[in-house]
């Protein structure tokens, strides 16, 4: 390789590394002038967002039937096979979801949401919502 390749290769090398570090310093400027969003305010502890609740096992989508304080009931339409008729029918499933206090005023009586299981919170719950999917049909 000639002295002269070498020296152009250098310098580019030189000015790319140099173009990485500007690109890198504008990037810390541009989060530095982002303004930050207030946090939603949640103390709840079973909140699998803010508070300590951990989430493992199934998920499953249905539609909201009840809603209570903390709580909603989803029912769920599954099809299970009969093998006596070598047919299938179709069964609803209704759950009990834990309602985590910053998506109460989000989630409403018709709504279709994705509940995942976590520990048993209570007799009856044993799924935490988890985010809300699409709104009611008119």
């Amino acid at each position: 390789m000639p002295l002269w390749d070498w020296v152009l290769t250098k310098n580019l090398l030189i000015k790319h590394t140099q173009k990485i570090k500007k690109m890198k310093k504008e990037k810390k400027e541009e989060k530095k002038k982002e303004p930050k969003l207030a946090a939603p305010t949640c103390d709840d502890r079973n909140c699998h967002i803010h508070g300590s609740l951990k989430t493992r096992g199934k998920i499953f989508e249905g539609i909201v039937v009840k809603k209570f304080h903390k709580r909603i009931a989803i029912e769920l339409e599954r099809m299970v096979y009969v093998r006596k008729y070598e047919r299938y029918s179709k069964t609803k499933t209704k759950i009990h979801a834990r309602l985590p206090v910053c998506m109460e005023d989000e989630i409403k009586i018709g709504d279709l949401i994705k509940v995942q299981e976590c520990r048993p919170l209570s007799k009856l719950i044993h799924f935490v919502v988890i985010k809300k999917i699409k709104e009611k049909e008119k």
